[in-house]
């Protein structure tokens, strides 16, 4: 008889070992090591898939339809609608609105005639019949399982047949072939192949709902995130009504795209016009305040930069930011005081960008400073004016990416100067001959346009 065979894995990033160890040595965490077996005389419950090597230019083109949602922001980030027999990974934060959202997204495709299958094993059916009232999914095609065997699962899916399925969440399946408990490194790992295998054979689209650590990522082993076909993150800040969704890996599409959804009431509703909402309570004349286009994806985004320049009253100057990199600032406060020699160094210097939201794109160097200058010379930036550009180390600005379409966004948005590098200046006037273009080479001639 075959010796049954076991490993010690993290439980937090699913690093294995062949002996216990108090450190992983992948992520750093204490006492994370449990004993997991790996092989037995049990076979699996997966099968192959029964086919032959083929050449792929003898493999069928099969030009099957997107499913769409019904939800514009989803089918964005998704690429234009889901695939069949895919598998989507949504990750986030406890209560940012995952089992919210993928239940509106069932009610939608119920509301289309679609028979679609909400699997929970967190949540009894009482207690999702209370939130689908709450956000208005109570469709009759629309039918709710409360399971944690895989094998259950699968049983109930060939009898149902859905068009969706929704298991919420991979971490508190488990299957019959492991002995280990739910949420294991080994049930995850297995519990995903199963559910992609599922995916591939009946051409059913899978939505699985990840957990995440307190760190932030996906809970489980990192082959997780490798083994499914679309990887979604959605995050939010408690203190906004803002949620974004974005796509961090997407095998059919783009991963570069964002939905923006506002959390109210009633469930989760989608921003068609995310610049007018992050700009809506910034007021007139404010001294330290400067709009900036952002790109998220292919979608540009006007957001609101705040600097506030202080006395210092301690030996080393502070820096707090709030949606950019603390490192960032330090290097370009550390630029202006090169190029302007004015000490704003040694001031204490605040920036944050309003409405929760996250930059990390190089765009918004010339934002920052321009706050951080308007704060310092407490004089206001004209309210209809944008700034963009990459600053280097010399002080120069550089060239960004689209910008086409961040200024065609201020457009329309009623801005009419743009501050913006010089080496990308050409042509842009003809494309919105109502905005006043500002070309700068360095930072020395900002001061001139600013203000």
């Amino acid at each position: 008889m075959k010796q049954t065979k076991t490993a010690f894995f993290c439980q937090s990033c699913g690093y294995q070992s062949g002996k216990w160890l108090g450190k992983c040595p992948a992520c750093n965490e204490w006492n994370q090591f449990a004993e997991e077996k790996i092989s037995s005389d049990e076979k699996g419950a997966l099968t192959p898939f029964g086919t032959p090597p083929l050449s792929i230019h003898d493999i069928p083109i099969e030009e099957t339809e997107r499913i769409k949602t019904g939800v514009e922001e989803i089918d964005r980030v998704l690429g234009g609608g889901i695939v069949h027999g895919s598998v989507v990974l949504v990750g986030g934060e406890p209560g940012i609105g995952k089992s919210t959202l993928l239940l509106q997204v069932l009610q939608k495709l119920a509301a289309q005639g679609s028979k679609v299958l909400y699997v929970s094993g967190e949540e009894s059916a009482k207690q999702i019949r209370l939130r689908g009232q709450r956000v208005s999914a109570l469709s009759r095609n629309l039918l709710v399982l409360t399971e944690i065997s895989i094998e259950k699962i699968t049983t109930h899916l060939k009898d149902v047949q859905p068009s969706v399925l929704v298991v919420d969440s991979i971490q508190t399946t488990y299957s019959d072939t492991l002995s280990s408990a739910p949420g294991s490194v080994g049930q995850v790992r297995e519990g995903a192949q199963q559910f992609v295998l599922l995916a591939k054979k009946t051409g059913i689209p899978v939505f699985l709902v990840g957990h995440v650590t307190k760190d932030g990522a996906i809970a489980g082993p990192k082959i997780l995130e490798h083994m499914v076909d679309t990887v979604l993150y959605f995050e939010g800040d408690s203190g906004h009504p803002y949620r974004i969704i974005r796509a961090i890996k997407n095998r059919y599409g783009p991963t570069n795209e964002v939905g923006v959804f506002e959390m109210a009431h009633d469930g989760l509703r989608e921003v068609a016009n995310p610049s007018s909402f992050f700009l809506t309570e910034r007021t007139d004349e404010t001294v330290g305040s400067v709009v900036v286009p952002t790109m998220e994806g292919t979608r540009p985004i006007l957001i609101e930069i705040q600097g506030l320049v202080g006395t210092s009253g301690f030996g080393a100057p502070r820096r707090t930011t709030m949606g950019v990199d603390h490192n960032r600032i330090s290097l370009l406060v550390a630029v202006m005081d090169k190029v302007w020699k004015e000490g704003i160094g040694n001031h204490d210097i605040f920036i944050n960008v309003t409405g929760g939201i996250k930059i990390d794109e190089p765009a918004a160097d010339l934002g920052i400073v321009s706050a951080i200058i308007s704060s310092f010379m407490n004089r206001p930036i004209d309210q209809k004016t944008i700034v963009f550009g990459e600053v280097g180390l010399t002080g120069e600005i550089r060239r960004v990416s689209q910008i086409q379409e961040r200024v065609k966004e201020a457009a329309r948005m009623g801005f009419n100067r743009c501050l913006m590098p010089k080496a990308q200046a050409d042509n842009l006037s003809s494309l919105t001959p109502k905005m006043a273009l500002f070309p700068i080479n360095s930072l020395k001639e900002m001061l001139e346009y600013l203000f």
